[in-house]
């Protein structure tokens, strides 16, 4: 075992470990400190993502919340709306049939006013003829030259005639 990498020498032991602390040293401020700041960051930048992450995660279901609190209360006013409509809808079908029952009423008044002017005139035209006829058989009875008692009856009898047709 002649070998001198395999032989134990002092002083390249001391270099060994000079040369090991000296790298360990240089590592530590260069590599080490820069690395872990690296490794610093990432972990805060993936703390700070997961805490938005949940912040977004609980904005979403207030959102979400919110989104079907509105939608609740369109439907909520749509109902009302559609009830409003009903509603309105059941009064201006009353008030149409109301204003169609007040105008067939007035057209039925006016219809019996009518009725009523056309009797009276047919009544006055009837106690017309009637006069007329009693003035025919006056006439005629005076040219047969009846007795005053016959002329009374007859008169009486066509005034009773002419009661019943005004009553």
């Amino acid at each position: 075992m002649n070998n001198p990498l395999v032989q134990l020498d002092p002083g390249l032991f001391v270099w060994t470990i000079i040369t090991f602390l000296l790298l360990l040293t240089a590592l530590a401020k260069f590599a080490w400190k820069p690395l872990l700041n690296i490794l610093k960051e990432r972990e805060d930048f993936i703390k700070s993502s997961l805490n938005d992450a949940e912040k977004a995660q609980q904005e979403l279901a207030r959102l979400n919340a919110e989104g079907e609190a509105i939608i609740n209360k369109a439907r909520g006013e749509a109902q009302s709306i559609l009830a409003q409509g009903k509603v309105a809808a059941t009064k201006l079908k009353d008030e149409t049939l109301n204003d169609a029952k007040e105008k067939a009423n007035m057209v039925i008044a006016d219809a019996e006013k009518q009725i009523q002017v056309q009797k009276e005139k047919a009544i006055a035209e009837i106690k017309g003829e009637v006069v007329n006829l009693s003035l025919s058989v006056a006439e005629k009875l005076i040219k047969k030259n009846l007795s005053a008692d016959d002329n009374k009856a007859l008169i009486d009898e066509s005034l009773t005639h002419v009661m019943k047709y005004e009553s």
